[in-house]
Parts: C-alpha cells; sequence; structure tokens
C-alpha cells in the first residue's frame, strides 16, 4: 500500500501481485476541508487511513520520505504531521512501514528523479497499463509508491496493458439513478473521525496488469 502524506489531500493506492499479474485493488483520496483545526484533520486522516489499512491488510506501507530541503519550511512541517498518523496507523496495526525519498520512486517510475507530476502520471499509467492518466496526482504518487515497494519485495516490475477496469461501486450508481461511470474513477474515503469532511464522490477501481507472475503472493 503506497500512500502520499498530505494535510489537505492524503493519496493511497493499494497493489496486490499474486499469478496473474499486479493488480490495484483500491486507490483514492483521503480529503480533509481547510478552515478545520489541525487536531481534527489529522484526527480524520489517522481514522480514514487506520480503516483502510484494516480492511485491505497489506503486508508494507511504503510512506513518501520528506525532502532533505524544503522550499516552504511550513510545507514540511504539516507533511510530518501527517506522515506521523500514517505511521502511527500502521503500528497500530501491526503492518510495516517503508520510507521512500521522492526522488527514488520518481527514477524506479519515469527513469527521471526530477520528473514532474505529469511524467509520474504518465509513468505510473504505463508500468500498470491504465487507459486514463491516474488522477489526481496524489493517486498516481501513492500508486508509485507502492509499485517501487512491490518491485523491492517480488524483483518484478508490471509492464503490459489493463486486463481489467471495474467500478465497484456500479450498484451503487445505479440504485440512484445514474449508470455513467468515469473510465478513471477516483475514490474519495469518508472520514469518520473528528470534523474533517471529504468532498464527495466514491468509487472501487481494479486494474490488472499483465506481468510474469511473482514467485507467491505479496500486497503492498
Amino acid at each position: 500500500m503506497g500512500v502520499d502524506p498530505g494535510l489537505v489531500d492524503t493519496g493511497f493506492g493499494v497493489l496486490e501481485a499474486d499469478g496473474r499479474g499486479f493488480t490495484v485493488i483500491d486507490a483514492g483520496v483521503v480529503s480533509t476541508v481547510a478552515g478545520q483545526s489541525l487536531e481534527a484533520r489529522l484526527n480524520a486522516i489517522h481514522g480514514a487511513v487506520h480503516r483502510l489499512m484494516a480492511d485491505r491488510a497489506p503486508g508494507l506501507v511504503v510512506v513518501e520520505d520528506l525532502y532533505t530541503e524544503y522550499k516552504f519550511p511550513r510545507t514540511a512541517v504539516l507533511m510530518g504531521h501527517a506522515r506521523g498518523v500514517i505511521y502511527l496507523a500502521a503500528r497500530q496495526l501491526g503492518v510495516t512501514v517503508l520510507a521512500l525519498s521522492p526522488s527514488e520512486v520518481k527514477r524506479a517510475i519515469t527513469g527521471n528523479g526530477a520528473a514532474g507530476k505529469a511524467q509520474m502520471q504518465r509513468g505510473v499509467q504505463t508500468l500498470l497499463g491504465l487507459k486514463e492518466l491516474p488522477r489526481p496526482s496524489h493517486v498516481a504518487d501513492a500508486l508509485g509508491l507502492a509499485l517501487t515497494g512491490m518491485a523491492r519485495i517480488t524483483g518484478r516490475t508490471p509492464t503490459g496493458r489493463a486486463l481489467v477496469w471495474r467500478a465497484a461501486a456500479e450498484g451503487e450508481a445505479s440504485e440512484h439513478g445514474n449508470s455513467t461511470r468515469s473510465p478513471n474513477p477516483v475514490r474519495r474515503v469518508q472520514p469518520e473521525f473528528g470534523e474533517a469532511q471529504p468532498k464527495a464522490s466514491r468509487a472501487d477501481m481494479e486494474i490488472r496488469a499483465r506481468t510474469p507472475p511473482p514467485p507467491t503472493s505479496v500486497r503492498s
């Protein structure tokens, strides 16, 4: 499970490797609302990420590490708060955490340690065989973290085209009389703890990418 921490939007992406290849089990964003107190927003992030980890049971959580230097120090402080509650959730559930620098992930996904957001989105799209760019960029970063962590475990990097794209909320949409679904659904997780609230929309996605099968089933 890759997690791109942020006080406003925290991206997440869960991958699974099995005999058929790599599958995106879940991906989306945990969103909080500006104007809420810092403690309420951190509590909301912790609760939502804790539920995701409990539901998906990852064997490893890969979190973006802090930069060596930040142009805006306040950004580093706020990101550090978000990272802290993610680490806490992982510890409470007994999940191992691996911190990777942004440059290492960018280099693994695009071959360029200074790649921009658009390059990362295209790199993740190519490696997972997605029909559309993963959006927003927080989701692409989280999937990139999960891919890099998965490559460390299995020694394999997924390549190929998407085999399956499924919106798990299809039934939910039908119930509301709306059968139109985005080809690139983004799930926004409802925080149940604290006062922060998400920005709406809910959907799951699953994408299978053709790749040589790893020796065992591993979830990151």
